[in-house]
């Protein structure tokens, strides 16, 4: 029989802006992450042909997308419709987000403070992919985007719109 894992808050491995809870190391399934949303940050709409992801918001506010837009992915995802009227929702503290795959899906804070969410994405592996991302992105000059583009293809993510930086209030 395997033990399980028990972290107090805070526990876990830092990544970027996440806080790796349990990964691969511990699960073919799933790996779970608590992550930081700063201000301004929006992860650009993308989707996964075979992950599945579910977040959920603890502190802040996020705007989440997790629907096929009506026309084709491209400016502001913020903007987008799905065939049934839906559009990006604002969610607090408690809000839930399930994204199938092939979904496409974004989030983005456009508060003033950060916010915290407890995200999972199956399967197994995501931290891979951070760790990679944040080696390359360490490496000195401005990041070769051929690189990420490939990074990102080995991991399955679909960039369809940029990760950006919006100002405050935007």
């Amino acid at each position: 029989m395997t033990d399980g894992l028990l972290l107090p808050p805070g526990g876990g491995r830092r990544i970027q802006a996440m806080t790796l809870k349990a990964g691969a190391e511990q699960s073919k399934i799933w790996s779970t992450f608590e992550a930081e949303v700063a201000p301004g940050f929006d992860v650009g709409a993308h989707l996964h042909q075979q992950a599945e992801e579910v977040f959920y918001v603890l502190e802040g506010e996020l705007d989440l997308l997790a629907f096929q837009p009506t026309a084709t992915a491209n400016g502001d995802w913020r903007t987008w419709e799905s065939k049934t009227g839906a559009t990006v929702f604002r969610g607090g503290p408690g809000s839930f987000m399930f994204v199938p795959a092939g979904c496409p899906h974004a989030f983005f804070n456009r508060g003033a403070e950060p916010a915290r969410m407890l995200f999972l994405v199956s399967p197994a592996g995501h931290e891979l992919y951070l760790q990679e991302l944040t080696d390359l992105l360490a490496a000195s000059g401005p990041p070769d985007q051929a690189e990420i583009a490939a990074l990102r293809a080995r991991h399955d993510i679909h960039q369809l719109t940029p990760l950006t930086i919006h100002p405050p209030g935007a």
